[in-house]
């Protein structure tokens, strides 16, 4: 790709904003506004959820921009729990009054709170709003647990989840002006999707000191605050050991009894509550396992992964050895961006890396580094030629060469995968 042309995409999806008196600059993420267009003023709120530093904030200025384009009378209200400009919103009856007295019953008027899950009892408040039909209200969160569950018990029903994830690996290339190569790839694989590194040289360095920064606020703010864990240290071995082990079924007992080898003792029941907590923050993604011939969701053996690459190196170095986990991971991530269920197959003694479910569709993924082995050709599509029914079956990896459909599987490059799959 010519220097001009990656200097056209970069300029076409660069946006500048004017917002509480400060401009700014970002970049368009499509594939979330083509989720949430269609609930734009509509009787629904509006919660964008997801790990910290994924962007959810200036997806809200996506948004803002769309609805000033849609509605020439729109009185946009913006609060950022981030912002000491907004301390004094602790509570729900805080953001009614605050909310009320920026109202304007002659225009149409629309609500932004940037991490909502800061202001005590927010659901109350969200309530009352929707009660009076009087705001479209689009909201943000780092805490899954208690987003479901409070807006769950007051709001079941009214309201609409997105999950913001890290940058693709096609965001990855727009937002660094990178092209589709070998070398764009590793630094995706070594670096991770955090949007923020726009602003950072990709230096080793650079970027691990600000990831272990982002690791730090999320244990601290979304898990240890949260819970009010006292042994920090457990808590951060079990991080790390689930880092370690991204991909590979996982127990309470493996782990305690890993733990255990280290001194370090703790209840299965303990390590199971702090792994919820740690998916709460978005920090790792727990996938369940299905039996395909019996055709039901396993209650044991799942697997972990993690939300962000950058983040496990930047705690656990980055393995070269560990790379068939890695590929793994981000072909998850992106399956889960492009709003896919998935789970792990189990056919007897055959594993399928990933099931794919949307909407009436269904497609078995085998990821592996290579294929020039005939050994591993033999297992990856064996285990889905095991698999007796019609639906779509594919084999990701890394070689480069073509190879041809084998009995119906296809076989894709995992950056092919990457930039065209959906």
């Amino acid at each position: 790709m010519s220097i001009i042309k990656t200097l056209c995409i970069f300029a076409k999806h660069l946006i500048i904003i004017k917002l509480l008196g400060l401009t700014l600059n970002y970049f368009e993420r499509k594939i979330y506004t083509k989720k949430i267009e269609p609930y734009i003023n509509k009787n629904l709120i509006k919660v964008i959820v997801g790990q910290r530093r994924t962007g959810k904030s200036y997806f809200l200025l996506q948004i803002i921009d769309i609805i000033r384009e849609k509605f020439n009378d729109a009185n946009i209200v913006y609060i950022n729990k981030e912002d000491l400009e907004f301390e004094h919103i602790q509570d729900y009856l805080n953001l009614v009054e605050y909310a009320e007295d920026k109202q304007n019953p002659q225009k149409q008027n629309f609500l932004f709170i940037d991490e909502i899950q800061d202001i005590k009892e927010f659901e109350r408040a969200l309530r009352h709003f929707q009660t009076k039909k009087s705001w479209d209200i689009y909201c943000t969160g780092s805490n899954a647990e208690l987003l479901s569950g409070e807006l769950s018990t007051y709001l079941s029903g009214r309201y609409i989840e997105i999950k913001i994830f890290g940058l693709s690996y096609s965001e990855f290339l727009m937002f660094h002006s990178l092209s589709d190569t070998t070398e764009s790839f590793e630094k995706y694989i070594r670096f991770g999707g955090l949007p923020y590194l726009y602003n950072l040289p990709l230096e080793k360095n650079v970027i691990y000191d600000y990831l272990k920064n982002v690791y730090s606020a999320i244990l601290l703010k979304d898990v240890v605050s949260r819970h009010s864990i006292r042994n920090i240290s457990f808590l951060e071995r079990l991080t790390l050991y689930v880092a370690d082990n991204i991909g590979q079924i996982v127990s309470a007992k493996k782990i305690t009894e890993f733990l255990k080898s280290q001194n370090i003792r703790f209840s299965n029941n303990i390590v199971l509550d702090y792994l919820s907590y740690l998916c709460d923050a978005y920090f790792i993604i727990k996938i369940k396992r299905t039996d395909i011939k019996g055709k039901r969701i396993l209650e044991i053996g799942e697997k972990y992964y993690l939300e962000d690459m950058g983040l496990r190196h930047a705690l656990t170095g980055y393995k070269q050895n560990d790379i068939s986990q890695l590929l793994e991971n981000i072909i998850l991530l992106h399956l889960l961006v492009n709003d896919y269920e998935v789970t792990i197959g189990k056919l007897g003694d055959k594993e399928i890396d990933f099931i794919c479910d949307k909407l009436d569709t269904r497609i078995y993924i085998q990821v592996t580094l290579s294929l020039a082995s005939e050994e591993v050709r033999k297992r990856e599509y064996g285990n889905l030629l095991a698999i007796k029914n019609n639906y779509k079956k594919i084999v990701v990896t890394t070689d480069e060469y073509k190879v041809d459909s084998v009995e119906g599987i296809d076989t894709l490059n995992i950056r092919d995968f990457l930039m065209n799959f959906r």
